[in-house]
């Protein structure tokens, strides 16, 4: 839809069907982080029972997750949320540069809405003002929007 210059993003969920990929790791910051999802998704009249959440272990395993959701054929769109908070080692630019390369690979390589929703982060009170409840800064709430918006922009280019 376009005004003046601008393309408003289409943001009616009603009808999708919404995966979230959550990882355990950090839970206490992903559990906000997918409550935002959540509220975003409602924003947007996606219905709580289209909703599928699933969990794993860490970051590293949210390619897979969202995969195997996208090939369960029971989704239109994928929010991948979970927290890597930069340590002592070399273990944080691993871990979440092989999240964010396996998300975008997963997305281009099927051709599938799959948004990032993951947090990287150098400290707990970085991560904590970017997944704050109702009102404030939530990346979970942002995937959900892109979710909403991707799966409406392909349905549209594909005639789904």
């Amino acid at each position: 839809m376009k005004a003046e210059g601008r393309v408003e993003p289409v943001l009616d969920g009603a009808g999708l069907r919404i995966g979230i990929a959550a990882s355990r790791f950090n839970d206490h910051v992903t559990l906000r982080l997918l409550e935002g999802a959540r509220r975003g998704l409602a924003r947007t009249g996606v219905a709580s029972g289209d909703i599928t959440e699933v969990w794993v272990p860490g970051a590293f395993e949210l390619p897979v997750a969202a995969s195997g959701l996208i090939r369960s054929g029971r989704i239109d769109a994928v929010v991948c949320v979970g927290c890597v908070i930069r340590g002592e080692t070399a273990h944080f630019d691993l871990v979440a540069g092989q999240c964010a390369s396996g998300i975008q690979l997963v997305a281009v390589t099927i051709g599938f809405p799959v948004l990032f929703g993951v947090l990287t982060v150098d400290t707990l009170e970085q991560a904590l003002a970017r997944s704050e409840a109702d009102g404030g800064h939530n990346v979970g709430d942002e995937a959900a929007l892109g979710a909403v918006e991707m799966a409406r922009l392909l349905e549209g280019l594909l005639d789904r």
